[in-house]
C-alpha cells in the first residue's frame, strides 16, 4: 500500500526533515500521485528533504539535501510533510521535463490542494533555486479543469505540436433548449471544435455506444469532433497534423449563429458536469 510505504520512509526522519514530492502530495490527499514507478510492479522512492545530519541509506528513499524554511513544512496525520506548494515544486524538479510538470501541477490543483495563484505566489519567492525555471513555465501552462493526466497531455499536444490557441478543459456545452451535449475534455470555443480522450473506460460495449452518440449530439449542432486513443500520444505527427485539420473545417461561427451556448441552464450545478 502506498501510504503505507510513505509512512515506513517517513518514520526515519531525524526532527529537521520532511516527506516531500509525490509522497507528500499524496499524504495530503491528491491521490493521482501513487508512487507507481516507470517500470510495472515498481515503485518510486519517497522523496525526503533534509536540511543537514546524516540518513542511513535506503533504496526506499530519495535524499534531497536543502533548505527547509520552517513554514514549509508541517505534520500531517503524524507525519511531517512538506507545505503543498514545496511538494509540488519539489516533483517538479524530480519530473525534469515540462509535460510531465504540468500534469503535475494540473493534478495537484485538480486535488483541490492548491491555486495556480497560490503556486505562481510561492514560486516568486523561489529566486535561486534549481527548477524554478520549469516550475514558472509549467505553472503558466497548467490549467483549471484538466480531470485526468491524459487530458493534459491531449491539451499540450493541441498547443505545443498542434500550435493551436488554448482550449478550455470540461466546460458543459449545451444546446438552446437547455439540453446538456456534453462536457467535452477539450473544447475550442472559437472554431467550434470538441476533442475526447478515449482510454481503457471507453472499450466498455455501453460506454462505447454514449460516445458514439455523444459526438453525434456535438456533430447534429455543428460542432467539428475529434479523438485520441490511449497510446497515440507518443506520435509526434499524427495527433497534431488531425487537430489541424479538424480545426481548419471548423465553422468558426459567430455566437448569434452557433446552435450551442456554454451559458448553463437554471437547473444545471456543477454536479452534473460528467458526460
Amino acid at each position: 500500500m502506498v501510504e503505507q510505504h510513505i509512512l515506513e520512509q517517513g518514520a526515519r526522519l531525524r526532527a529537521d526533515g520532511a516527506v516531500t514530492g509525490w509522497a507528500s502530495l499524496r499524504w495530503h490527499g491528491a491521490h493521482y500521485f501513487d508512487g507507481a514507478a516507470a517500470r510495472r510492479g515498481a515503485r518510486l522512492p519517497v522523496p525526503l528533504v533534509i536540511p543537514g545530519g546524516f540518513l542511513r541509506p535506503d533504496p526506499g528513499t530519495l535524499v534531497l539535501r536543502g533548505q527547509l524554511a520552517p513554514s514549509e513544512w508541517s505534520v500531517i496525520a503524524g507525519l511531517r510533510c512538506t507545505t503543498v506548494q514545496r511538494a509540488l515544486f519539489d516533483e517538479i524538479a524530480r519530473r525534469g521535463s515540462l509535460r510531465a510538470s504540468v500534469v503535475a501541477v494540473d493534478m495537484t490543483v485538480a486535488a483541490g490542494l492548491i491555486s495556480l495563484d497560490l503556486f505562481a505566489t510561492y514560486l516568486a519567492g523561489c529566486r535561486s533555486r534549481n527548477g524554478v525555471v520549469l516550475a514558472r513555465e509549467a505553472s503558466r501552462l497548467a490549467v483549471v479543469g484538466s480531470w485526468s493526466p491524459q487530458e493534459t497531455w491531449m491539451r499540450l499536444c493541441w498547443i505545443l505540436d498542434a500550435g493551436l490557441p488554448p482550449p478550455r478543459c470540461n466546460v458543459p456545452v449545451f444546446d438552446h433548449h437547455g439540453r446538456h451535449l456534453g462536457t467535452p475534455d477539450l473544447f475550442d470555443e472559437e472554431a467550434g471544435v470538441v476533442g475526447e480522450y478515449q482510454g481503457a473506460i471507453h472499450r466498455d460495449h455501453r460506454r462505447h455506444r454514449h460516445d458514439v452518440q455523444r459526438a453525434e449530439r456535438f456533430r447534429e449542432h455543428g460542432l467539428e469532433y475529434f479523438e485520441v486513443v490511449a497510446g497515440e500520444m507518443a506520435d509526434a505527427t499524427t495527433v497534431p497534423d488531425r487537430m489541424r485539420r479538424v480545426r481548419a473545417r471548423a465553422k468558426f461561427l459567430p455566437p448569434e449563429s452557433r446552435a450551442w451556448t456554454l451559458e448553463p441552464p437554471i437547473w444545471w450545478s456543477s454536479g452534473h458536469l460528467n458526460g
